[in-house]
Parts: structure tokens; sequence; C-alpha cells
């Protein structure tokens, strides 16, 4: 049975994936954008031209726009609220703007999706920066890399919060809207706790989606700098394994109705940003790579990995994709649309 599904952010990154996904198997969609971001205009053209202007419906407008929001809910049954503001340093320059997108714009969704009197399934991308520094874990340094001392699976969904920076309030405000109006409205939502996601019709710049933008400078001869010591751990997760994640979701809905999953690589899927991920692309595109030092940013974490059995537990979801054969699938795609950049 077909479902009419609402993708705010769908010519994003993650949302043209995904509306990739749902229209390759013949579903109802509607897209939700404001197109600020510099690759939405090429992922839309991607989508217009893989399946034709008249396959979807496309909304150009704001989540923070509550009239527009209701009106593109009233007739969804699945919403994927992806769109907001998307880089710490950005919310740290406007924090208003960032509150707007984030706290403000996740608020007319879930008001949209319960005044539009369809009950629809609500999934929620939000953030491990919810979890802010996780100061109280201790992380050590073992060779090219840190570690948790005492966390072998990674961060547990039990982790405390402790939301950190402009964007960690306002991802962190929307991830408990969400996962409240569960518990007082008995709206079906999942909230996604996610970590790190790299693929193709990522656009990534320095400050947001660093795995595409370390790509996209080595193929393209841009500079790379890397602030710290380069041996930071991040979980990498591929964004096919995500949106299969998303799917689930729909599809188990009577047990992730009202849940909190991290989504990341977790313990398997890890990469130290420079001590390893460095070597990996000077073998990719065959020469050394010369990059520029900077000082540790505020907030920055040694270690962040999630812990995903949860997810795997409840929803039988696990990453499928390796990070080296994730990597050279993103390095080749980058390759071969060099004119994109």
């Amino acid at each position: 049975m077909k479902r009419n599904y609402l993708i705010t952010g769908g010519a994003g990154f993650i949302g043209s994936n995904y509306v990739h996904k749902l229209l390759s198997r013949g579903e109802n969609v509607t897209i939700l954008d404001n197109f600020s971001r510099g690759g939405a205009p090429r992922n839309l053209e991607w989508l217009e031209k893989t399946f034709g202007r008249d396959s979807f419906r496309v909304i150009r407008g704001d989540v923070r726009d509550a009239s527009l929001v209701a009106e593109a809910a009233r007739g969804s049954d699945v919403i994927v609220h992806l769109a907001g503001q998307v880089a710490v340093t950005t919310s740290v320059t406007n924090p208003r703007d960032d509150f707007e997108n984030n706290a403000l714009g996740t608020f007319n969704v879930l008001e949209g999706a319960r005044l539009s009197g369809r009950n629809p399934i609500v999934i929620y991308a939000s953030t491990n920066k919810v979890y802010g520094g996780m100061e109280d874990v201790k992380a050590v340094e073992r060779g090219a890399r840190w570690e948790y001392e005492n966390l072998p699976f990674g961060a547990p969904e039990t982790q405390p919060l402790d939301f950190h920076s402009p964007y960690g309030c306002s991802k962190g405000a929307g991830d408990q809207y969400v996962r409240d109006y569960a518990r007082i409205y008995d709206l079906p939502t999942v909230v996604y706790r996610q970590s790190c996601i790299y693929g193709p019709r990522q656009f990534g710049i320095e400050d947001q989606g660093w795995v595409a933008w370390f790509v996209i400078a080595a193929v393209m001869g841009r500079p790379i700098t890397i602030y710290g010591d380069g041996k930071q751990i991040r979980d990498l997760l591929h964004v096919s394994d995500l949106i299969r994640a998303y799917d689930l979701a729909v599809e188990k809905i009577d047990v992730a109705a009202g849940q909190v999953y991290n989504l990341g690589g977790g313990a398997a899927n890890t990469l130290s940003i420079w001590a390893e991920f460095g070597p990996m692309l000077e073998e990719l595109v065959g020469h050394p790579i010369q990059v520029a030092r900077g000082d540790w940013r505020p907030g920055d974490q040694r270690v962040f990995v999630a812990d995903v059995r949860k997810a795997e537990r409840e929803l039988g979801w696990k990453p499928q994709v390796g990070v080296e054969e994730g990597i050279r699938k993103l390095f080749e795609w980058v390759r071969e649309n060099k004119n994109l950049f």
C-alpha cells in the first residue's frame, strides 16, 4: 500500500537519498525545503532528472512557517523531519536563527502532525551532540586513536543528556519535544540520534559534513585543516544504512513509537579523523596530502562512538556498509561528479 511521505529538508544530503529510495518503490512524496544549502538545488535537479518533475511534490518553504508546515502535513502518513540548521559554528554565530530553525521548526512539525487528524508517524533526525562533551566518560590515547576507557560498545541512549552549544540546545529541545509528543498526545514518534552520516550527494564543508569535505578537498586539491591532534575518533554511518533504519521505524512502529535510538557506525565502524583517515585518502588519490594544523576547537570530543545495540535488538538494524567500503564509494562518486564541486 502506498504511503504519503512528507520529507522536510528533502533536497538535502540525507533527504534526497531517502526521497530517491521512496520514489524508486512508488511512494507518494512531498518535499518541504527552503533550498538554503548549496547542494539542495543540485539534489533536486538530480531527482527531477531521474524520476521526472511530476513524480513528486515540492514545497519551497521553511519549517519556521507554522501554517505552511501544517498544510504540508495535512495529508501525510509519515513525516521524516530532516530540515534544520546543521552546523555548531553557525549556531554560535547566530543562535536565534539556529533556535528558530531547529527548536521552533521541530515544534511546528509536531503541531502540524498532531493537528492533521491522521496521527502520522514522525521520525526526527536528532544528533549525538545532545550528549555534550561527555566529560564524565574517560578517554585514553592508544596509538593513532583516542578510545573510551570503559565503554567498549560506545555511548548508550542512557548516557546523560548535556546540551552543549546553541546547536546542541536547539536539537536537544527538538529531541525531547518529539519524545514527549508520543507520551502526551500518543503521536507515533521516533527519535534517531544520528552520528557522522556520510555518502553520495553530500556537499560537505569544513564545519559540517567533515568526511565528505575531506574527500572533496582531496579530490579537488583544496586545503585541509586538521584541528586537534587528528586522533579524534568518530563512528561513521553510510547514508544507505541510515535510510534503511527510517524504513524499519515505519515497518516496526508498534515497537519504535516513543523510542529513542542511537544510529551510528558503532564500535565496528570507527575512524580517527586524520591519523587513520589521512593514509586512507592518500592511497585513494595516489599522492601525499599536505594539511594545515589548528588548535583544538571548543567542545570537540576526543571520542564519540554510538552504542547501536538497542536498534539492533528492537528493530533488527545494524550497519552493513563498512568504513573502507563506504569511503571508497564516496571517493568514486566525488571523482565522477567533479563538475558539481
